[in-house]
């Protein structure tokens, strides 16, 4: 059975991830991509048809699944239309800009029985995965605490729908899905949410600093995103009972389709920084594992096909919607906030 791919959006996260993707999975078939750039997109996609409007791609009879990739204030309204139209729906993060559209958006799915599932790619990146590895194999005994960063230095202020006012704008809304879905991957469900945010660039319109504390019984977990981080900062600390364990390095898969390597290619999501384990008498280097985006449309496709699968459920992105939510309500107030 193949399964018929509209795309909707050919930005960044349209050509550099979607598209790749997509077309890397033998069950999807990327017959459409709707955008208002042709040109751009018959460059690198010529056997696709380009359209104007996601409502000329529904009217087609061979589209079952529409991928939203397009400013995050418009995945709802994209996302109604496709659930009306009784198609399966992928949404790029974060879902909605509000929780509450995304309980709606969620509700709407169910209703007309169609899958809805939310692009977080990241849980199949290599420095997450050698963590997790780490982790559930005992190599720091009981976590007290971990800290995960997604740090980038760009110092200008550019004019794009990521960094301009807003809903859903700024590097919380950009990044913080991320590092909420790995951490609630490993730890599961907070108690209480602390955050503090900021816009620390000259001219910035939108959040641009942001740090998050998710609060569990003993454990400690500090999400924090900056876009002032010229030196680099570790991706991971891991503090426990056995040691500590410290990955430097990012996933490379962004990077490498950013290069136009095609996903599986020799070398795809190798990672050669292993993560250091930090012990009274040692440091030594821990296993690093491969990373592979190409697991969220495989899965993905396998629920589709009602087989059992890992595919991101929508009650796990209504998980990471909430706690997006209620930590940018922390850093407002300034009180900590509870699930």
């Amino acid at each position: 059975m193949t399964i018929g791919v509209a795309l909707v959006g050919y930005g960044f996260a349209g050509r550099t991830f979607h598209a790749p993707l997509i077309g890397a999975e033998p069950a999807l078939a990327l017959r459409v991509v709707v955008s208002s750039q042709p040109d751009k997109v018959l460059a690198d996609l010529p056997e696709v048809v380009v359209l104007p409007d996601l409502a000329s791609a529904l009217a087609r009879g061979d589209i079952d699944l529409v991928v939203i990739a397009t400013p995050n204030d418009s995945h709802v309204p994209l996302a109604r239309a496709a659930i009306a139209a009784g198609k399966h729906v992928v949404v790029d993060k974060p879902i909605a800009p509000t929780f509450a559209e995304a309980q709606a958006l969620a509700a709407q799915a169910k209703a007309a029985g169609v899958n809805l599932s939310v692009f977080h790619n990241r849980r199949w990146d290599s420095d997450f995965l050698s963590v997790k590895a780490a982790i559930e194999g005992g190599a720091v005994g009981t976590v007290a605490h971990f800290e995960s960063h997604f740090d980038r230095f760009r110092p200008t202020v550019r004019d794009r729908w990521r960094e301009n006012a807003g809903p859903a704008s700024g590097v919380w809304f950009d990044l913080g899905p991320h590092l909420v879905d790995q951490a609630l991957m490993l730890f599961g469900r907070p108690e209480r949410i602390m955050a503090s945010m900021a816009q620390q660039r000259p001219w910035a319109e939108a959040t641009d600093w942001a740090h998050v504390v998710l609060e569990y019984a003993q454990l400690r977990v500090v999400l924090h995103a900056g876009m002032l981080v010229a030196g680099g900062a570790p991706r991971f600390v891991v503090h426990g009972s056995g040691g500590s364990l410290v990955k430097q390095g990012m996933d490379r898969q962004e990077a490498q389709l950013v290069s136009g390597m095609r996903p599986g290619a020799p070398g795809w999501g190798l990672d050669d920084d292993a993560p250091a384990l930090h012990t009274p008498d040692s440091v030594q280097a821990v296993q690093s594992c491969p990373g592979d985006q190409r697991e969220f449309y495989r899965q993905l496709t396998l629920a589709l096909k009602g087989m059992e699968s890992d595919s991101v459920t929508i009650q796990q992105s209504l998980a990471v919607a909430e706690i997006v939510e209620l930590a940018e309500k922390a850093a407002i107030t300034g009180s900590a906030q509870r699930l």
